[in-house]
């Protein structure tokens, strides 16, 4: 069953949405599980922990369960008081409210739904290889991963001098060495992101499901889950393709300072574009109602 076929219901008895709630937390907890082992001995890991640090959501919060904007709970009376829900027509009966989210949050609403639309909105683009995180450590000896490098400084250097920097992201574009800003393509600011973004960027795909956790319960749980899945999905090439040397952890490398690395990159890259812009559609779907297509990722 799709997530939209999952939200299209008006009404929700209590055995229904226990059920689908107890599927939502399983679920959850088997995305989580590996994490939360690690950290109960003090582990980290430098690609699977990176969602549950740079983003800070607990996986207590992935596991909770809401039905979506206004789709009514029946005998949820636990749920009243609960951010953003709203009692329905019956005693007992509650419903994610986008109006009280809207209320408390105009300035969050407005922005999500721009850079869902917006980046959808925008043709992909594919040619910047992933080298933003060889940009962040561009001619500097210490970095923001102690991890040594794949090609060591010298050649980490040399790839980046050699392509062009395409970043339009800006969260990963901050993190760019002195050296490194300079040579993108773009000078990119906080202001000028909703004007950027576009589907083909990987930080922009692992954003939905910042966006999704952001919406809270207007976002259908499996919604967040598939937003999740994509987010983990992309953090693994986002990190494959690298300049660090992640073979303690059987992270195979993706090498695109060569042609071969280059085309598996696109190719998956543009796999993601689609996702993301599925979920983006989803949750625009979900959360306002009516026409939630967005344009394919070209």
């Amino acid at each position: 069953m799709t997530a939209r076929a999952l939200t299209s219901t008006a009404r929700l008895e209590r055995e229904e949405w226990s059920v689908r709630a107890a599927a939502h937390a399983e679920r959850a907890d088997a995305l989580t599980a590996a994490h939360r082992e690690r950290a109960k001995h003090g582990e980290k890991h430098p690609v699977h922990d990176f969602l549950f640090t740079y983003y800070s959501y607990k996986p207590a919060q992935l596991r909770r369960w809401h039905p979506g904007a206004g789709i009514t709970l029946k005998d949820a009376p636990e749920r009243a008081e609960w951010r953003w829900y709203s009692p329905a027509a019956e005693p007992g009966d509650v419903f994610p409210d986008p109006a009280a989210f809207r209320t408390e949050k105009p300035q969050l609403a407005d922005l999500i739904e721009r850079m869902l639309r917006r980046t959808a909105s925008r043709p992909a683009q594919f040619g910047c290889f992933g080298l933003h995180e060889w940009a962040m450590v561009y001619r500097t000896a210490e970095h923001r991963h102690p991890i040594p490098l794949r090609l060591g400084t010298a050649g980490t250097d040399a790839v980046v001098e050699t392509n062009e920097l395409r970043c339009t992201h800006f969260d990963a574009f901050r993190f760019f060495t002195d050296d490194a800003a300079p040579r993108n393509r773009l000078p990119l600011t906080r202001d000028s992101q909703p004007d950027l973004e576009q589907p083909g960027c990987l930080h922009a795909g692992m954003d939905v499901y910042k966006w999704a956790v952001k919406l809270g319960p207007l976002a259908p749980g499996e919604l967040l889950l598939d937003a999740f899945e994509l987010a983990r999905d992309i953090r693994m090439l986002d990190m494959q393709a690298a300049p660090y040397d992640l073979s303690a952890w059987d992270v195979r490398p993706v090498a695109i300072e060569t042609t071969e690395g280059k085309a598996e990159y696109v190719r998956r890259q543009r796999a993601f574009a689609e996702r993301g812009n599925a979920l983006r559609a989803a949750l625009l779907q979900a959360w306002l109602g009516g026409p939630g297509t967005v344009p394919p990722a070209s």
